[in-house]
């Protein structure tokens, strides 16, 4: 009897709702549902998800958009170096010192032809953070977050308009960014369009417009370019990418004006307009100066705004400011003691590659675990046509701190592997200093650089001297030689 009475009271709806609810488990057998909840799935909600399931807490994640991996696999980082691998090898543009200037493997390229591999490609990445993340028992919650207080968050399912409430411990911050778009340029998706339309474009204009000479501007710029389009790139500032060593950025723009790149610095948009009439659909850009610049499309590529408008910030005793970004301290901690923000959305250096590394050193700080890591060491990747990669110090910098400094170069074209593959204009730059010999910073341009930085960040993680470079033998014939023969060039600068 008595056990049927026990039974029949845990079979109650009412009572197994009080067992298992959140209320219960607030007050009861723990605090909160989680230990760690995490607001997006980009590179840097990614890993910090994974890193404090790795430490043995109660992880969940929740990822507003369709595509698991944020903005970076969904219409950022994956798309657009896809669309650039897309674009080199159809135009035949690695070949074309080898084979002539006309060499190409498709006449006529279409979008369809550069969007091609892209779908497969984000799918596959898609598969791959969803499979961590369940393979690591965090719960993945396809859902709209917002704040309710600092430790509680509601969930809107997706297409539902169901809500449900959920407390964590910690939480995360690791929404990204979307494309800023000014409220008085009439976007169309099409004829102007932000990079985060890329993907929706339907044919492959003959001549575009690019405002803004940032890094996806100039990426875009060279990509465009070398399909045969006539780019015109329009900055208001008088140099372009002003954190990259001066050298390496003219070398950059030689090779865009080798592809027919019109580039229009200390040139201020004052508005843009589309066109209609008979057999024309165009686009036309007035600039300060009196200029008018007409042209098929225009990508707008000023800057990228926080997406935290939807986060209700305010609940929790956080705010952002005017471009969305939210303020934390070395630790990655906001105002806020048990929220922490990650990735694009605190800003500078927005990277995919440094937003990882935050979510990592986020989560370690969160549950009072030291964490090693090399913050002055980050390496920086621009995938234009040709590739640059930095590391470390520039020229620029070293002559503003008045420190000893000397180079090294090698161009691609003494080196067999650059002769092979046919890059002319590639080049490799150390910069050390004059005295200890001590290796102060890395500077590429041209194929693979964004891979043969990590060579250099290596030796300059150990405090090494160029003297490694001369005493280590690489494998021959690759673009790690130039190592050997930049150490040399500037030894022999020394006398």
């Amino acid at each position: 009897m008595g056990g049927f009475y026990l039974e029949s009271t845990l079979s109650s709806p009412s009572l197994i709702e009080r067992w298992s609810g959140s209320a219960f488990r607030k007050n009861w057998w723990t605090m909160y549902e989680y230990d760690l909840f995490v607001i997006g799935t980009g590179p840097g909600g990614h890993r910090a998800a994974i890193q404090a399931a790795k430490l043995g807490k109660r992880v969940g994640v929740a990822e507003a958009g369709n595509v698991v991996g944020g903005i970076c696999i969904g219409k950022g980082t994956i798309p657009s170096k896809t669309l650039r691998e897309a674009a080199l090898y159809l135009s035949g543009y690695r070949e074309r010192n080898v084979y002539g200037a006309s060499y190409t493997v498709k006449q006529n390229i279409l979008m369809s032809d550069l969007l091609h591999h892209t779908d497969h490609v984000i799918q596959t990445e898609m598969d791959v953070v969803r499979h961590q993340l369940q393979r690591n028992g965090i719960d993945l919650h396809t859902a709209h977050a917002s704040f309710v207080d600092d430790h509680t968050i509601q969930l809107e399912t997706l297409g539902s308009h169901q809500h449900a409430d959920i407390t964590s411990d910690k939480i995360v911050i690791a929404t990204g960014t979307t494309a800023a778009r000014d409220p008085h340029i009439p976007f169309d998706g099409q004829r102007i369009f932000t990079s985060d339309d890329m993907l929706e474009l339907e044919d492959l204009p003959k001549t575009m417009a690019i405002i803004g000479g940032g890094v996806i501007g100039v990426e875009f710029a060279t990509i465009f370019a070398i399909l045969g389009v006539r780019v015109t790139l329009l900055d208001a500032r008088d140099r372009l990418l002003d954190f990259v060593d001066a050298e390496i950025i003219d070398s950059l723009i030689y090779n865009m004006r080798q592809n027919r790149v019109t580039l229009r610095l200390g040139e201020e948009v004052t508005g843009i307009e589309t066109l209609e009439g008979e057999g024309q659909r165009q686009v036309r850009i007035k600039l300060k100066s009196g200029k008018q610049i007409a042209a098929d499309k225009a990508l707008y590529s000023v800057g990228r705004q926080g997406v935290t408008d939807g986060l209700n910030l305010d609940a929790a005793g956080l705010s952002a400011d005017a471009r969305g970004r939210i303020k934390v301290n070395e630790n990655y901690q906001t105002c806020v003691e048990n929220i922490y923000a990650v990735g694009d959305v605190i800003g500078f250096p927005s990277l995919a590659s440094t937003s990882s590394e935050q979510g990592r050193l986020s989560a370690c700080h969160a549950f009072g675990i030291e964490a090693e890591s090399i913050p002055d060491l980050l390496p920086y990747g621009i995938y234009s046509i040709p590739e640059i990669s930095i590391i470390g110090k520039s020229e620029e910098d070293l002559t503003e701190e008045g420190v000893a400094y000397e180079i090294g170069k090698a161009e691609y074209k003494e080196i067999a592997r650059g002769t092979i593959l046919g890059d002319a204009s590639g080049m490799l730059k150390l910069i050390f200093h004059a005295d200890t010999r001590k290796l102060l910073g890395v500077c590429i341009i041209g194929e693979g650089a964004s891979e043969l930085i990590h060579i250099g960040q290596a030796v300059l993680t150990m405090n090494g001297t160029i003297d490694y470079f001369i005493d280590t033998v690489f494998n021959y014939p690759t673009l790690a030689e130039c190592y050997k023969t930049a150490a040399f060039d500037g030894v022999n600068r020394l006398g």
